[in-house]
């Protein structure tokens, strides 16, 4: 073999050395510097986790007492927050205090709750009554887009509010109410009207 042709042979593995070298340089530097891939961040609408019919639902304290019911003609449950999604419930709010007091009961035209039970919203025309019981005469509170923490027994609206208690009736705009103390309060724009007791 000429001293030529093994110089030859020599340049040539050396040429392709350096372009394995530079090739597999250049695929590192493409890594290094290319921009991250974009995460597929459309997920679609939120789906149901589950759907019920005509279900009763009981949810209570961590006293292990009954804190609120719900009866209602369908409820999602949604995967992304697990709240719960319902349609006219009908609704019982006991008094967690005093066994000798009755509980509200009513309906409304939605209503939502949280993941933990701690928060029900009664949304849209909200409807309340509570029957008579020792001196205290029955009660009704008709409003609307209620918020309530029924593990505290309370609730609270800042919409219209009206309460009919035995033979008075009081109108206002915002509303809170203590079902365990029997306190109800209005909060603006307050006009009350008292009847004489029946004879």
């Amino acid at each position: 073999m000429s001293a030529f042709n093994l110089l030859k042979d020599r340049s040539t593995g050396g040429i392709a050395g350096m372009l394995l070298v530079a090739l597999g340089a250049s695929v590192l530097f493409y890594y290094w510097v290319a921009p991250e891939k974009k995460l597929q961040d459309f997920v679609g609408p939120p789906r149901s986790g589950y759907v019920l019919t005509n279900f009763d639902l009981d949810s209570y304290n961590e006293q292990g007492k009954l804190a609120f019911t719900l009866i209602a003609p369908h409820l999602e449950r949604r995967e992304g927050d697990d709240s719960l999604y319902i349609n006219a419930p009908d609704f019982v709010l006991p008094s967690t205090k005093e066994v000798d007091v009755p509980p509200w009961k009513g309906h409304s035209q939605y209503g939502w709750v949280n993941k933990d039970g701690s928060m029900l919203k009664l949304q849209g025309k909200v409807h309340m009554d509570r029957v008579a019981f020792a001196q205290t005469p029955p009660a009704s509170i008709d409003t609307s887009e209620v918020t309530a923490w029924p593990k505290r027994n309370y609730l609270e609206t800042a919409e219209a509010a009206r309460i009919v208690q035995g033979t008075s009736t009081m109108n206002g705009v915002g509303m809170r109410a203590n079902l365990d103390t029997k306190h109800l309060e209005l909060l603006d724009a307050v006009h009350t009207t008292y009847l004489p007791p029946k004879r």
